[in-house]
């Protein structure tokens, strides 16, 4: 046991991203899932818990952290909401394509069966970071996708009880106002399993749901993903650029549109998408790539130009 415990105190050493209010383990148990840690209150958790990096997605972590586009951090925290507050909106200088639902994690929910009451955005001169689902305390709210909990508590700063779950698919959802919490920090969790009950606590004006979804700590729009009103994913897909973001900064003044030698060119912008640029010059995808030689999963970058007639 003094052993097992010298080990343990090395790797929380070593690992500044675990949780710091930890206790002592008492005693371990040996199961066929690992290494069980108990505490002297009664409560227990897998080793692997302890030491988990907060990484679901390694492939698309090893991009975002490395790659000079993006260079965002994320960390594993159980005692806070934001994880890093240096990942900024301005350092991202490319577009992501992400699965928000792949082969592996192919489930979904919508949080609570309810109508949107208020909208991603400006509201009263700040920043709405997410959006307003209605509901009565007592109803049951549902994890979005499958993933783990990182964050179940009474949150001071307004969210009242709030969940936080990270998902595979490299997003997290915030569930806010809650009244009751049904689950705890570290537990795996799947789409459409309950995760806390509806309520009106923290800054509240009444019993609502205020669904966020973030990536890597920013917050992004939740209607980009979901379809409130008929209850579906959009897309499989999401392509990910600064422009989709809360404080995301408009674009220069010069025209996105040019003609030259008889041709009529599209100056790509940040937030642009194959499927806008074909949309706002209607035409199609497969037109786009036809011209100018690339296909439907090209990276476009910025300040580029794509050929549109």
């Amino acid at each position: 046991m003094k052993q097992f415990l010298a080990i343990l105190a090395l790797v929380l050493s070593l690992n500044n991203t675990v949780a710091q209010n930890i206790y002592i383990p008492i005693d371990t148990l040996e199961t066929g899932s690992g290494t069980v840690l108990l505490y002297p209150d009664r409560s227990w958790e897998y080793l692997s818990e302890v030491t988990f990096d907060g990484v679901l997605n390694p492939e698309l972590n090893n991009i975002i952290t490395t790659d000079s586009n993006f260079l965002y951090k994320s960390y594993w925290k159980n005692n806070v909401v934001i994880t890093c507050n240096s990942n900024e909106v301005k350092t991202m200088k490319d577009t992501l394509w992400m699965c928000v639902v792949d082969s592996l994690h192919n489930g979904y929910s919508i949080p609570v069966n309810g109508v949107v009451t208020s909208r991603f955005g400006i509201r009263h001169g700040r920043n709405h970071n997410g959006i307003d689902l209605d509901l009565e305390t007592g109803d049951t709210v549902y994890a979005a996708f499958d993933g783990k909990i990182r964050y179940s508590q009474v949150h001071s700063g307004g969210f009242g009880k709030l969940v936080i779950v990270r998902h595979y698919n490299g997003l997290e959802t915030y569930y806010a106002h809650l009244s009751q919490l049904m689950v705890a920090p570290n537990q795996y969790v799947k789409a459409g399993q309950p995760i806390g009950l509806g309520g009106n606590t923290g800054r509240s004006t009444g019993s609502h749901l205020h669904f966020e979804v973030r990536f890597y700590d920013q917050p992004i729009n939740p209607e980009l993903i979901f379809d409130f009103k008929q209850k579906l994913v959009k897309d499989e897909n999401l392509f990910v650029h600064k422009a989709i973001f809360s404080n995301a900064k408009s674009g220069s003044g010069r025209s996105s549109t040019y003609s030259k030698g008889g041709k009529k060119y599209h100056r790509v912008r940040s937030g642009d998408t194959l499927g806008a640029i074909a949309r706002r010059h209607h035409t199609s995808v497969s037109k786009l790539c036809k011209l100018n030689g690339i296909r439907p999963t090209t990276i476009l970058h910025i300040g580029k130009s794509i050929r549109v007639r």
